[in-house]
């Protein structure tokens, strides 16, 4: 077999095309192959599909994939053939798309590479002009879209990413049930969604069908849901909610630091999840569990309200969200509850993330002290009475504040629909009732006492 006949089996050429010639420059790290057909032969018309007869030819060059660490390029004579109905129409090549001087192996190369890495990096991967590429990649996203059908979309989920340092944002909107993009477009806010609207309904939507929306607590996202989107009911995804908390506790342990130099370094321990924490961080936090830290009540505070993700319907997190808002503004922390203000004014969005009924992480051991109310002077149990969850005589059976100060419902007689109990609170606990504290009254005794604590 000769080297002409290799090539064009490994291009996948068919008759009439074939390789006729190769020329190799090692100096020059390039291969040129030179494709062409036989003479006679007729191809279709572009248009009709009829066979033609050449009318004439014109050269061109298509960089093709690297042969080994050398360039290769492909060169062939195109013809144009003559129909008698749609007159003279130029061939299209099976190894490249029309008007592409890149064959289509070296751009299906080319698409895998651009999205793992920045244009700048893939260019010079592929030793081409990041321009060359913006343009590829702008095609095939072009034609992607214009087959997109966005017919059967109903849920939706928004959100902003920077497109480069500073305030420049792209708007991101992806369909929640098939996790696929939608639309991306520069900027963000009310218009982002006005845009996004007319493109729904370019590719056959229809903006009275979106039904749900998880989005962050951006009020110009609010604002422009409602305009274009007025069936859609809306839902604040729990990332943006806790980070909401997460800002809250920083600004505690800022304003504490102070005063308080074990604090210093700490930032990170206390914007994580227990169970994210390295070794070192534990210790850190462990050795901390007699300070009486305002930032400690944050952080309690914070990690009780994740609890709302777990409850087993609509009806017990919203119950759950008006306790958990009683006790943060009782804590009597500036931006703890300046946060639980802003989760109060959206308390159905974020109650909307809540009812998967979703299993309680386990805790390791025994509840961290992080995590308890140790017990006040001031501290008396409520009257019965006084309880704003529902009497055990109700559908849904009480509520109440255990020990470890954690938001928690009691399920234990079996009651159909009643809110669901996290599996890490054992169930041989003794008394729970008995030991209920009214939130206001534990962190009013609390703040007494740190007050009259000596420097």
């Amino acid at each position: 077999m000769d080297m002409t006949t290799l090539f064009t089996m490994a291009l996948g050429l068919q008759a009439p095309w074939e390789v006729k010639d190769l020329q190799f420059n090692p100096e020059g790290h390039r291969l040129d192959i030179q494709i062409d057909f036989a003479r006679g032969a007729n191809f279709q018309c572009p248009d009709c599909g009829k066979p033609c007869k050449t009318h004439d030819t014109v050269e061109r060059t298509w960089r093709h994939m690297d042969f080994f660490e050398h360039s290769a390029y492909l060169t062939a004579r195109v013809p144009r053939c003559k129909c008698d109905q749609d007159g003279v129409k130029q061939v299209n090549v099976p190894w490249a798309r029309p008007g592409s001087g890149f064959t289509l192996m070296f751009e299906a190369l080319a698409m895998m590479v651009i999205p793992t890495m920045p244009m700048n990096a893939a260019a010079r991967l592929l030793r081409e002009h990041d321009t060359v590429l913006w343009r590829m990649l702008h095609h095939f996203v072009d034609e992607s879209l214009a087959r997109v059908d966005m017919s059967e979309v109903k849920e939706i989920g928004i959100d902003e990413t920077a497109g480069k340092r500073g305030h420049d944002y792209i708007t991101l909107v992806v369909d929640m049930l098939k996790k696929k993009l939608l639309f991306a477009v520069p900027g963000k806010g009310n218009e982002t969604l006005k845009a996004f609207k007319a493109d729904l309904e370019a590719h056959g939507g229809n903006a009275d069908k979106i039904k749900e929306a998880s989005l962050d607590m951006s009020q110009a996202y609010v604002l422009g849901l409602r305009e274009s989107f007025p069936n859609a009911h809306l839902t604040f995804d729990r990332f943006h909610v806790m980070k909401v908390l997460g800002e809250a506790v920083d600004a505690v342990r800022r304003k504490e630091i102070k005063d308080r130099p074990e604090l210093k370094k700490t930032r990170y321990i206390w914007l994580k999840n227990p169970s994210n924490l390295t070794a070192n961080q534990e210790k850190r936090l462990d050795s901390l569990q007699d300070a009486n830290l305002l930032t400690a009540e944050a952080y309690r505070l914070r990690l009780t309200f994740q609890d709302l993700y777990y409850q087993c319907n609509h009806n017990d997190a919203s119950h759950f969200l008006d306790e958990w808002i009683a006790m943060a503004e009782a804590s009597g922390l500036d931006p703890i509850v300046k946060a639980a203000t802003t989760i109060k004014n959206h308390k159905e969005a974020c109650c909307a993330g809540s009812g998967a009924g979703s299993p309680m992480p386990s805790w390791k051991g025994s509840i961290p002290w992080y995590r308890q109310r140790r017990p006040r002077p001031a501290a008396t149990a409520p009257p019965a009475t006084s309880s704003p969850w529902p009497t055990s005589s109700q559908p849904n059976s009480s509520s109440t504040y255990p020990s470890s100060g954690r938001l928690q419902t009691d399920r234990r007689s079996g009651s159909p629909g009643g809110p669901c109990v996290p599996p890490c609170w054992p169930e041989a606990q003794p008394n729970l009732h008995a030991r209920s504290v009214s939130a206001s009254a534990v962190t009013t005794a609390r703040r007494t006492e740190t007050k009259a604590r000596p420097a």
